[in-house]
C-alpha cells in the first residue's frame, strides 16, 4: 500500500535558555586537575559542567528522557554518579563525558547518592523508601535495604566501620550494619521529617536537621573501642541552654535497639545548635575535611559554622582551666575544683550567613589548603552563583566571586516571537525580553522589561513590541537594546497581540474588555533629527467580556476574538460588525490560529479539547482530545492545515486539520509548556516551558508514516507495563530488611530471551551433531557439516562458545535479574556449560557469580533432580580449584606490586602513589605563620 499522505518528522535540535534546574543539587567536580573551579548542575535531563571562572559551559553530560533529581561526584574526581526522576543511576566519565555504567534498581525518583571513601561503592537512596549499595566496579547492585516508610532524604558511609546511616522523612534515622546486611539501631528522637544530615569530628559526631531551627548533635562512641564499660565517657559536651532542655528529654528519645546490638554503635544526644532560619533544614552538608558545616532553609541565607578539630579543642579547653585557675586564685574562697568543659557552641561555631540574591535550592562547598573556602549556590531562579569566605580573617566575609546568568531568563518565559528571517528569537519572561541568534543559540541582546505576557516583531526585524501585565505596550530598538516608547495601552494585562497581514499595523486584546487598533508611524524624535518608529492608536471594540486572544484572517477581512465566556467571536475589519459566535467550548478558549488561506480556525482551550472551525459558516468540524490539561497555545505551520499544540501536560502535539489526525508528539520538556513559536518557513519550533528551558524542534527530512508511529507508540507502551509488573520472587526469600538490587526491565527480559535463543541454538546443533554423526557412521566416511550462519558470522566459534559470547553481553548490572525471569528448562544446560567454561578457565568471576545466583534461587529443583547430581558434584571440584587459582594468581600480582612500590620509594625517596601537595601547602603555611610571628615579635 502506497503512502497516502507523507508528513516530516521534527525532532529536538537544541536545549538553552537553562542555567541550572532547581530539582537536583549543585556539585563541585575536577576537570583537568583544577579542584573549585567547575560545578556540575542539573539541567532537566541533561547535567552542566560551569566553568565559574569564566561563566562557560565547558561539559555537557546528555541524559536520555528523564529529569534529574541527584548529583554525586566520586571521591577520585574521575566520575559523576547521576540519579533520574524514574530511579535509574548514570556513572559519567568525568574525562569523555559518557556514561559508562547504568543501574536500575529504583522505581520513584533518586533522592540521595553517596560514595563509600574508596569510590567502589555507591549507596542511593529514593522516593520509594529504599536503599541500595551499587558496587561500581563490578558495575552490579549488591543488595536493597528496606525499612524507611517514607522517602530517603539522605544516606552517609562511615568511613572507618562498614555502616551506613539513613535518614528519611518518617522522622527516622536508620544504622545499618552491612556486613550483615540489617538495620541494627533507629533514632527516634525527631518530632518531624529529617532533611539533612551530616558526619562532623572524624565521624564521632552526627548532625541532624528536621523541620525546626534546631540542628541535633549527637555523639557517636564505637562499643568495641571502649575498653571499660564502667568507665564514664570523656570529653564529653554538656549543650547550652536549648541543649539541656533537649537533654532532660533523653530519655524520651528511645533508641530502638536490642541489647546485643549495642555491642557495635552507641549515639547518643549531645544538645542542640539554633539555626536563625525558622523554617525547615533543605540541605545540610559538610566539606570533604569535616571542617566546615553549612546548612540553609527554604529562604536565601546561607548559614557557615566551624567545627573545631581535636587539638583545637584541647587548646581551648588548657585555655579555660587556665582562666579558671586564675579566677580561683583572684577569690579568696575556696572553692572546690570543678571540671571546666566547652559547649557546644563553643566546640561548633557560627562563622558567617551568606545572603543569596534569591531562595537557595542547594550548595557545595570545599575548603582549599590556603584556608579559603569556596561556595557555590544554586538558585531558584535560574542562577549559579560562587562565594569565597575568608577563614583566616579576624570577622570572616563572604564575597561574590561569579555570577552565571546570562544564559536564561529569571522566571518562566510567557511569550516567544520568531523573526521574519527565520534567524532570532524573542523570548519574554517577568523581568527581562531576550533575543537569540537561532543558529548559535546565544543571547545577543537583553533588555529590562515589565511582566511580559505576548510579543511580536515589528517588520522590518529591527523594533519589537511587548504587551505587558499592566496594560502598557512597550517597544524596543533592537540595535542599541533600549526601550524607546511605552504607551498605556489597556486598563488590564495585554493577553495578546496580533501583527496585521497588511503588515501596518497590529491589534490587541486585554482584559479591560477592549480590542485596541494600532498603526505604525514614524514621528520625530526631539533628541535626534532622525524619525523614529512609533505606534498610533486608530480604532477600539469595545466588548462584553475580558478579551483572552486576537487574530486576524489572512486577507484581513476577519477579525477572531476570544472571550471569557468561552465563546469565540468573528466580526468584520473594515466595519466592526459582528459575523459569527463560534461556541461549544465548555471552558474558556486561552489560543487559536487561523490556517494560511483564511477556511479554518483552530481553537483551544482550557478543557483540554481542540476544535476545529470553517469560517465560512462557523461549523465544528471536529472536537479533538488534545492534551491532559489546559491547551496553552496552539499555530498552524505556514503554507498548511498542520497545526502545532502545547499543553499544560507538557507536551507539544502536532495535528493534521484536514484529516483530523494526531501526527506526532514531541516530548522533552518536564512541566508545563506556556508557549510555542513557529518559524515563518515552518522549519523550526521553538517552546518555552515552567521548567525554564527553551527547547528548539527542528523540521526533518525523514518521513513520518503514522501506522509505524502508532506501532512505536504501543510498544512504548507495552515497555511501560513490563516495567511496572510485579517483580519476580525468589524462593525462600521473604519481604525482610534485605533483597535484590535490580529490578525487572523490558532489558532484562531482552537478556533473558537473548541467553534463551542462544541455549535453544546450543540444543538444535548439538542434535544436528548427533545426526551427523550417525549419517558419517552409516556412510562409511566424512560428509561436511552445514555450519549455522549465526556461529559463522561469530568466526566459526562452537555452539557451547556461542553462548558463552551471548552470556558475556549482559550487561553486569542486570545479569541477576536476567537470570532471575529465565524458566528452569534453561537451567540444566547452563549448569553443563557452566562445568566445561570453568574447566577451560574462562571467565571465572563471572561465571561463579552466575552459577551460585543460579544454585541460590532453584535450590529445591536443583538439588531434588537426579539427572544434575553429576554435573553439581563436578561444578563443586572444578571451581573450588579454579577459584583459588585465581586467588594465588591475584595474590602474587599483589605482592608483586607491593614489593615494586617498595622499590621505587627507596629509590627515589619520595612517597609514591600519594597526593603530597596538600602536605606541602599545610607546611609552607605553617612556615608563613612563624615567619609572621617572628616579625610581629621584632
Amino acid at each position: 500500500m502506497g503512502l497516502t499522505r507523507q508528513y516530516l518528522r521534527y525532532g529536538p535540535a537544541a536545549l538553552f535558555g537553562l542555567v541550572a534546574s532547581a530539582r537536583g543539587n549543585a556539585a563541585f567536580v575536577e576537570l583537568r586537575g583544577e579542584r573549585g573551579r567547575c560545578v556540575a548542575v542539573p539541567a532537566c535531563e541533561h547535567v552542566f559542567v560551569w566553568d565559574t571562572r569564566k561563566g562557560e559551559k565547558v561539559l555537557i553530560l546528555k541524559g536520555l528522557k528523564q529529569e534529574v533529581s541527584c548529583l554525586c561526584p566520586s571521591p577520585d574526581g574521575l566520575h559523576l554518579a547521576v540519579g533520574y526522576e524514574d530511579g535509574s543511576i548514570r556513572v559519567f566519565s568525568l574525562l569523555s563525558g559518557e556514561a559508562n555504567i547504568t543501574f536500575n534498581g529504583h522505581k520513584a525518583a533518586v533522592t540521595a547518592l553517596q560514595y563509600d571513601h574508596l569510590g567502589g561503592r555507591l549507596v542511593s537512596g529514593s522516593k520509594d523508601t529504599d536503599v541500595i549499595v551499587w558496587d561500581v566496579i563490578n558495575e552490579s547492585g549488591l543488595y536493597r535495604l528496606r525499612g524507611h516508610k517514607d522517602a530517603v532524604t539522605q544516606v552517609l558511609f562511615l568511613k572507618e566501620k562498614n555502616l551506613l546511616v539513613t535518614s528519611g522523612k518518617d522522622t527516622l534515622v536508620k544504622w545499618w550494619d552491612l556486613d550483615t546486611q540489617h538495620c541494627f539501631k533507629t533514632l527516634v528522637g525527631h518530632r518531624t521529617e529529617v532533611w539533612g544530615m551530616a558526619l562532623i569530628s572524624e565521624e564521632k559526631r552526627l548532625i541532624t536537621g528536621s523541620a525546626d531551627s534546631e540542628l541535633r548533635v549527637w555523639d557517636i562512641t564505637y562499643i568495641q573501642e571502649v575498653k571499660d564499660p564502667d568507665e564514664p565517657e570523656s570529653k564529653k559536651s554538656k549543650g547550652s541552654s536549648p541543649g539541656a532542655k533537649e537533654n532532660a528529654e533523653e530519655d524520651e528519645t528511645v533508641e530502638l535497639d536490642e541489647c546485643p546490638e549495642e555491642r557495635l554503635v552507641k549515639c547518643s544526644k549531645v544538645g542542640s545548635i539554633m539555626r536563625e532560619g525558622r523554617d525547615r533544614v533543605v540541605t545540610l552538608a559538610t566539606d570533604r575535611t569535616g571542617k566546615i558545616l553549612a546548612c540553609h532553609g527554604t529562604d536565601a541565607v546561607l548559614e557557615v559554622f566551624s567545627v573545631l578539630s581535636e587539638e583545637e579543642v584541647q587548646k581551648k579547653l588548657e585555655k579555660k582551666m587556665k582562666k579558671a585557675k586564675k579566677k580561683a586564685k583572684q577569690s579568696s574562697e575556696e572553692e572546690p575544683e570543678r571540671s571546666v568543659e566547652l559547649s557546644l557552641q563553643e566546640e561548633i561555631q557560627r562563622v558567617a550567613n551568606i545572603r543569596a540574591s534569591s531562595k537557595i535550592k542547594s550548595f557545595d562547598l570545599i575548603l582549599s589548603p590556603k584556608g579559603e573556602l569556596k561556595i557555590v549556590l544554586l538558585l531558584q531562579n535560574n542562577i549559579i552563583e560562587l562565594y569565597n569566605l575568608n577563614l583566616s580573617a579576624q570577622v570572616p566575609q563572604a564575597v561574590r566571586a561569579s555570577r552565571i546568568t546570562i544564559g536564561g531568563h529569571r522566571s518562566d518565559v510567557r511569550t516567544l516571537a520568531f523573526s521574519s528571517d527565520n534567524i532570532a528569537i524573542l523570548s519574554a519572561a517577568a523581568e527581562s525580553v531576550k533575543i537569540w541568534n537561532r543558529s548559535t543559540l546565544q543571547c545577543i541582546r537583553t533588555m529590562d522589561c515589565e511582566y511580559a505576557l505576548c510579543s511580536l516583531f515589528v517588520p522590518g526585524d529591527r523594533q519589537v513590541i511587548i504587551g505587558t501585565k499592566t496594560g502598557k505596550l512597550q517597544l524596543y530598538d533592537l540595535a542599541s537594546g533600549s526601550l524607546m516608547e511605552t504607551v498605556n495601552a489597556h486598563d488590564g494585562a495585554v493577553w495578546s497581540i496580533a501583527l496585521s497581514p497588511d503588515q501596518r499595523g497590529f491589534v490587541t486584546g486585554g482584559a479591560d474588555k477592549c480590542v485596541k487598533f494600532w498603526e505604525f508611524e514614524l514621528v520625530k524624535d526631539e533628541s535626534s533629527v532622525q524619525k523614529r518608529l512609533s505606534m498610533k492608536h486608530v480604532r477600539i471594540l469595545q466588548l462584553d467580556e475580558d478579551v483572552l486572544c486576537v487574530r486576524y484572517s489572512p486577507n484581513q477581512k476577519l477579525l477572531a476574538v476570544s472571550l471569557l465566556d468561552c465563546t469565540v467571536k468573528i466580526f468584520y475589519i473594515d466595519t466592526l460588525k459582528f459575523f459569527l459566535s463560534l461556541y461549544g467550548h465548555k471552558l474558556p478558549v486561552l489560543c487559536m490560529d487561523i490556517s494560511y488561506d483564511g477556511t479554518l480556525i483552530a481553537t483551544g482551550s482550557a478543557d483540554r479539547n481542540v476544535k476545529i472551525w470553517g469560517l465560512d459558516f462557523g461549523d465544528c468540524h471536529r472536537s479533538l482530545f488534545a492534551h491532559d490539561d489546559s491547551v496553552m497555545y496552539l499555530q498552524f505551520v505556514a503554507k498548511s492545515h498542520l497545526f502545532f499544540t502545547a499543553g499544560k501536560d507538557s507536551k507539544i502535539k502536532q495535528w493534521d486539520a484536514d484529516k483530523f489526525e494526531h501526527i506526532q508528539t514531541l516530548e522533552g520538556h518536564h512541566q508545563e509548556v506556556w508557549c510555542l513559536a513557529l518559524s515563518p518557513n515552518g522549519d523550526y519550533v521553538v517552546s518555552a516551558s515552567h521548567d525554564k528551558s527553551l527547547r528548539l524542534w527542528e523540521r526533518t527530512r525523514e518521513p513520518l508514516v503514522l501506522e509505524e508511529e502508532r506501532e512505536m507508540q504501543r510498544e512504548a507502551e507495552y515497555e511501560e507495563s513490563v516495567a511496572k509488573e510485579e517483580q519476580p520472587v525468589v524462593a525462600g526469600e521473604t519481604q525482610g530488611e534485605t533483597g535484590l538490587a535490580g529490578k525487572k526491565t523490558i532489558e532484562t527480559i531482552k537478556a533473558a530471551e537473548r541467553i534463551m535463543e542462544a541455549i535453544e541454538l546450543y540444543r538444535e546443533e548439538m542434535a544436528k551433531l548427533k545426526e551427523h554423526k550417525a549419517i558419517c557412521k552409516a556412510a562409511g566416511k566424512e560428509v561436511p557439516f552445514p555450519v549455522n550462519p549465526i556461529l559463522r558470522a561469530y568466526g566459526n566459534i562452537t555452539p557451547s562458545a556461542y553462548v558463552l559470547e551471548v552470556f558475556k553481553k549482559v550487561k553486569s548490572s542486570e545479569l541477576e535479574e536476567s537470570l532471575l525471569v529465565l524458566p528452569f528448562s534453561y537451567v540444566p544446560d547452563l549448569l553443563r556449560l557452566f562445568n566445561e567454561y570453568i574447566h577451560l578457565g574462562s571467565e571465572i568471576e563471572l561465571l561463579c557469580r552466575a552459577l551460585l545466583f543460579l544454585l541460590k534461587i532453584h535450590f529445591g529443583q536443583i538439588t531434588s533432580n537426579h539427572m544434575l547430581v553429576t554435573v553439581i558434584e563436578n561444578l563443586k571440584k572444578t571451581t573450588i580449584s579454579r577459584v583459588s587459582e585465581a586467588r594465588d594468581v591475584l595474590g602474587f600480582n599483589m605482592a608483586g606490586l607491593q614489593y615494586l612500590k617498595r622499590e621505587i620509594e627507596a629509590k627515589d625517596e619520595v612517597t609514591f602513589f600519594a597526593d603530597a601537595t596538600d602536605r606541602f601547602e599545610e607546611k609552607k603555611r605553617k612556615r608563613k605563620k612563624k615567619e609572621k610571628m617572628v616579625l610581629a615579635v621584632l
